[in-house]
């Protein structure tokens, strides 16, 4: 059953909740945190609307700053005004962004442990027509492997909002990952969320295994979790939204009441999400572990809800996996 702590949607399990872009999240989210800073500013690369950052440019026109197609000055620039006391958040797409400027956003931002949001949006392969081009897979291993950069993929806009106001009072560095197709939004204000720390968002009476999630494919989990509760499989579900650094806590508290894990996430596999619960795991408790993501594939052009379905990432994909670990 849905956990009550989590104080999400009601209706969820009826398919009662709106559908919105998780970018819509960097959109309001920095509207509010540059209400409650005056040194928060917003960069772009010449892709304000698409990435939402307009709005902030809306609200705060003589805080936002456009450097034009130039993903390394972008990263750059941000880390000189982070210096001087300004929180900058920088947005582009997630395929330049950090796809392109990642040397500048090493080297200038996470080595000087400089406080720059790089905001990575239309990742995932939810761009859909756009192709493998532009349908960044990459991005969280590539950044979770940065000193000091925290690395969160918000679940829906909602989280992404909140994403935005912790990462703005964060230590350090962060990377904030988002989606561009229309998502179920589960989420509540009053919805907990805290860096570092999961949430748990289904368990059973009796959970066989735990599901582990990072991004949007979170509602896919909760369809699978509801068939298997109806075959007579139980499961955990928690939403780890915090790939770095993770919360090493509440994952071993439900990975120990389950000994099986599948971990669902949009992203490559190798060096991922679910290459990062395996590390965990593979130090401090070994048990049975399927991933469900992109198994070493670039992407392809589609529609976001087609593309989900041929990779399996959907969720008969992610009732395949756990009834697959559980024959381990």
């Amino acid at each position: 059953m849905l956990n009550p702590d989590a104080k999400l949607v009601p209706g969820i399990l009826e398919g009662k909740f709106e559908k919105k872009p998780t970018r819509d999240g960097l959109g309001n989210g920095t509207v509010e945190a540059g209400k409650l800073d005056p040194n928060v500013v917003v960069l772009s690369a010449d892709l304000g609307d698409s990435t939402r950052a307009a709005w902030f440019q809306k609200a705060f026109p003589d805080r936002f700053i456009e450097v034009g197609v130039a993903e390394q000055n972008l990263a750059t620039v941000a880390s000189g005004m982070a210096a001087v006391g300004k929180v900058p958040f920088i947005a582009s797409y997630a395929a330049f962004s950090p796809g392109r400027n990642w040397e500048q956003i090493r080297t200038t931002i996470a080595l000087n442990d400089q406080k720059v949001i790089v905001c990575g949006m239309h990742a995932g392969i939810q761009t859909g027509p756009d192709g493998a081009t532009h349908q960044m897979l990459e991005d969280i291993a590539m950044m979770r492997a940065l000193p000091n950069m925290n690395v969160i993929v918000p679940m829906d806009s909602e989280e992404g909002r909140k994403a935005i106001l912790a990462a703005a009072k964060a230590k350090g560095p962060s990377y904030v990952r988002f989606g561009r197709a229309n998502e179920p939004v589960l989420t509540t204000p009053e919805t907990p969320f805290e860096i570092g720390k999961s949430l748990k968002i289904w368990e059973s009476k009796e959970p066989k295994v735990t599901i582990l999630v990072t991004g949007s494919l979170l509602y896919q989990a909760i369809v699978a979790a509801q068939s298997l509760e109806a075959k007579g499989v139980g499961s955990i579900i928690l939403d780890v939204h915090t790939v770095k650094p993770l919360d090493k806590e509440g994952i071993l508290d439900a990975v120990k009441k389950t000994k099986r894990v599948v971990t669902v996430e949009e992203h490559q596999i190798n060096g991922g999400f679910g290459g990062a619960i395996a590390e965990l795991l593979g130090e401090e408790f070994p048990v049975p572990m399927v991933r469900v993501g992109m198994l070493d594939i670039f992407g392809q052009s589609g529609e976001p809800d087609e593309l989900v379905k041929f990779f399996h990432l959907d969720a008969p994909g992610i009732q395949e996996a756990v009834e697959k670990v559980l024959k381990k």
